[in-house]
């Protein structure tokens, strides 16, 4: 009993008391003593799930559908010189609505079989694309697809186009909403009439007139299925902006055309009929961007994009205020320059050989990386590839004084066996020191246009260290070559703009900055954060980069003649490319001078050697606003795959071509 008594009253505290929640649990004892019941499990589910009801309720009941964007009233677009004058007005948003009924079934076949094959049966969201993009936005990743069509209407018709989560949330009940609220037939119409295409158009009607130069109506399922590939991004799908963009475009339109035989909008008899791509029209700009002003805003809004996000979508929206460094009066006079030589010194008429020639220019001011002057090609609105930024023309020995420089900077860079002051043992091997003579002997081979020293060089300082001081100069990484034997020959295509931009250094001191073309931006009167001068930093000793200048000099006033106009009242730093390089370009970079010691003279001694490295940077007449010059010509039959021979090009007197480029900056800085 006693026993019995005691088992009792231990029991006695706890009998008929019931906490509320049982956590940690009575009775378990180690791990199960914090493991929670399954019905506290559910009740937690419940509980959370309830919360999110009602959320989501109150949510709803807040947020209700605004206004449409009015899209088609947005202002124009103004882009300003470097004076402050206006240099065009990019017109209002190219849009025009139509009536479903005018649309055929091939366009809402195409694009619901790309965009959304589920669009008359869903209630307008997609949980699953959803939550991909809350994912990504989270992490910091890209945004994600999978929006239905249903959503993209919303974001087009009464959203901005941020890409934050509380757009997307917005996004997803004013979705439900709309759903509700306007049949799917309204939907489809509203999305066809408000997507980007591309092209500056907006709706289907307009991308129908960019693409094809017809009405809406008369799309056959082939270019209707081309025209849904681009809402996937034009950017990316429009075939006429580059091979890339082609092979995609002519990718995803076979899908789309495969598509809707999988989903019954068309049966594989009707398919066979559409095996050959619909290629678009050319590219084309309007009037008012005619001459090299195309060109000047195609510049101004790569810098744009890059520097803040935007993308011509958003830039076609309309109602910015771009400030830009271009100079009216350089980019005239360097317009009447080529147009003065190419007629002077070519005759397509006369020499088959002068037909396809092409002339692209840059001018980037060396103090602060400006760009102040470009040739495109003879007309914006004819001649769409923008020459002073193609990459397709290989540099030839214009890239030479980048060698001469990485073996100047490596010999700067390593004590002289001379002044070591730790004994080295007989035994050990001698130091790795780059040939003494290496600079000299590249010298001389720049200046008679000599192949072979340059080709030993790559082999002594090794082709990855050139290529980096290249990039490092300003020329961007993914238009240099592959890293094989004739690498310093010049085998890689750098635009005309960052070879101007590249050459900077060698006249600035061994300072760079990198090029710019936006000085402001606003929308609708308020700042957008982005556009910036880049920061200066130091590429090359001082002592190297006047180097390299002294010898682009001497080039210069041999190539330019010694009673040349120009080069008799101030000598240039400048780069050409020879007949010998047997590569289908030639180039001509000229600009400011610098003071320079003569390259392989001490000054202290009079004995051949390295011209002394002098600390920090000197001033040079970089520190005016002459810019750097780089003039391309090069010869490219439309729709041909590669560059043809310069042989011939301009008669026997030109050099296979290569004298005219010269010619052409002597006229730039000559013209009043």
């Amino acid at each position: 009993m006693r026993r019995g008594h005691r088992i009792y009253a231990g029991m006695k505290g706890t009998k008929g008391r019931r906490r509320f929640i049982d956590y940690p649990r009575q009775g378990r004892e180690g791990p199960r003593r914090w493991l929670p019941s399954w019905r506290q499990w559910l009740s937690a589910v419940a509980l959370g799930l309830g919360g999110l009801a009602g959320l989501f309720a109150v949510v709803y009941a807040k947020v209700d559908i605004p206004g449409e964007n009015a899209l088609a009233g947005q202002e124009a677009s103004v882009y300003y010189w470097a004076d402050g004058s206006q240099m065009v007005s990019v017109g209002a948003v190219n849009r025009q609505n139509v009536a479903l009924d005018k649309v055929p079934d091939s366009v809402e076949n195409s694009v619901i079989s790309a965009e959304n094959a589920t669009f008359y049966s869903d209630p307008g969201i997609s949980f699953q694309g959803i939550g991909r993009a809350l994912v990504a936005m989270v992490s910091g990743g890209d945004t994600q697809g999978g929006s239905t069509i249903t959503q993209q209407y919303v974001k087009n018709t009464y959203l901005s186009q941020d890409q934050t989560l509380t757009r997307k949330v917005k996004e997803f009940v004013i979705a439900l909403k709309v759903n509700n609220q306007k049949s799917k037939r309204d939907i489809l119409r509203g999305y066809l009439n408000t997507s980007w295409f591309g092209r500056g158009s907006y709706g289907i009607q307009a991308a129908a007139h960019a693409y094809y130069g017809i009405d809406v109506k008369k799309l056959n399922p082939s270019q209707s299925a081309l025209l849904a590939a681009l809402l996937k991004g034009s950017e990316q799908y429009d075939p006429g902006l580059s091979k890339a963009n082609h092979a995609r475009a002519v990718a995803r339109w076979k899908w789309i055309l495969d598509r809707q035989v999988a989903t019954g909008k068309m049966s594989a008899r009707e398919r066979a009929k559409y095996r050959t791509f619909p290629e678009p029209r050319a590219l084309a700009k309007p009037t008012s961007q005619a001459g090299q002003t195309g060109y000047l805003v195609d510049i101004a809004n790569k810098f744009i994009k890059a520097d803040t996000g935007l993308t011509d979508k958003d830039l076609a929206r309309g109602g910015y205020r771009i400030h830009t460094t271009f100079d009216k009066q350089r980019t005239r006079r360097l317009e009447k320059a080529v147009t003065d030589v190419r007629r002077t010194t070519l005759d397509p008429k006369k020499r088959a050989e002068d037909a396809f020639v092409e002339f692209g220019a840059a001018s980037v001011r060396p103090k602060d990386g400006a760009i102040v002057a470009l040739y495109g090609g003879t007309d914006a609105t004819r001649h769409f590839s923008n020459n002073a930024d193609t990459t397709a023309v290989p540099a030839g020995s214009a890239f030479k004084p980048f060698v001469l420089a990485a073996a100047l900077q490596r010999q700067s860079d390593e004590p002289s066996p001379e002044a070591s002051a730790t004994p080295v043992p007989r035994t050990a091997p001698p130091p790795a020191v780059t040939d003494r003579a290496l600079p000299l002997t590249l010298r001389g081979a720049l200046l008679k246009g000599q192949n072979p020293p340059f080709v030993q060089a790559g082999k002594e300082i090794g082709l990855k260290p050139i290529r980096d001081l290249a990039v490092a100069s300003g020329l961007r990484k993914e238009s240099m070559a592959r890293l094989e034997q004739t690498f310093p020959l010049g085998t890689s295509a750098p635009s005309a703009v960052r070879m101007a931009s590249a050459y900077t250094t060698f006249a600035n001191g061994g300072l760079h900055t990198d090029p710019y073309a936006v000085t402001s931006l606003t929308h609708h009167g308020r700042p957008v954060p982005g556009p910036h001068r880049p920061e200066p930093h130091q590429v090359l000793d001082a002592g190297v980069a006047q180097q390299v200048s002294g010898a682009l000099e001497e080039l210069g006033l041999r190539t330019l003649g010694k009673d040349d106009g120009a080069a008799a009242k101030r000598p240039v730093a400048a780069g050409r490319t020879e007949p010998g390089d047997r590569l289908k370009s030639a180039w001509f970079i000229g600009g400011p001078p610098a003071g320079v010691p003569d390259l392989g003279k001490d000054p202290g001694t009079g004995a051949d050697g390295p011209a002394p490295v002098r600390p920090g940077r000197t001033p040079t007449a970089a520190d005016g606003d002459e810019p750097t010059t780089a003039v391309t010509m090069f010869r490219n039959k439309p729709g041909a795959p590669d560059l043809l021979p310069m042989q011939g090009v301009g008669g026997a007197d030109s050099e296979m071509g290569t004298a005219i480029p010269p010619k052409v900056w002597s006229a730039y800085r000559q013209a009043p």
